[in-house]
């Protein structure tokens, strides 16, 4: 169940009418000293256990398998961009722009991963586009 709105946490109505003895239903018979104590520790209403905005942020987290679907969802970009980035070298024309969305997948990557491997591998990743970016800044104040 996803939960969409904020709306408010209505409280729970107070103690209903008393019904008369003798009828239906169940009845527990309390002592004097303990009915003075039940009016004096009458609860005003029932709360939520959680706010809907804990609710919500819950949601945004997601749980393990949420996570995975996320991180895949990532790497298939920075793959998709290192295909044009790699069709760009071979055929000479590596644009700057396929260079800055390299160079902006993998900061993405980065926050969301402890992997010391998949840092290595970011890291690498990142180099080879600030290499290929200077390398064009060159060959432009070359021209």
């Amino acid at each position: 169940m996803k939960v969409s709105g904020t709306s408010g946490v209505g409280s729970a109505s107070g103690p209903g009418k008393a019904r008369p003895a003798g009828g239906e239903g169940f009845h527990v018979a309390q002592a004097p000293a303990a009915a003075g104590a039940a009016q004096v520790a009458r609860a005003g209403g029932v709360g939520g256990v959680m706010s809907v905005d804990a609710i919500l942020a819950l949601q945004d987290i997601g749980g393990p398998l949420e996570r995975r679907r996320r991180a895949v969802g990532r790497a298939g970009r920075i793959l998709d961009v290192l295909e044009d980035v790699k069709i760009g070298l071979l055929s000479g024309e590596v644009s700057v722009d396929d260079l800055d969305r390299l160079t902006k997948a993998v900061r993405d990557e980065r926050q969301g991963t402890d992997d010391e491997r998949l840092e290595g591998v970011l890291n690498e990743i990142e180099t080879r586009a600030a290499v290929e970016l200077a390398k064009l800044e060159r060959a432009n104040r070359a021209a």
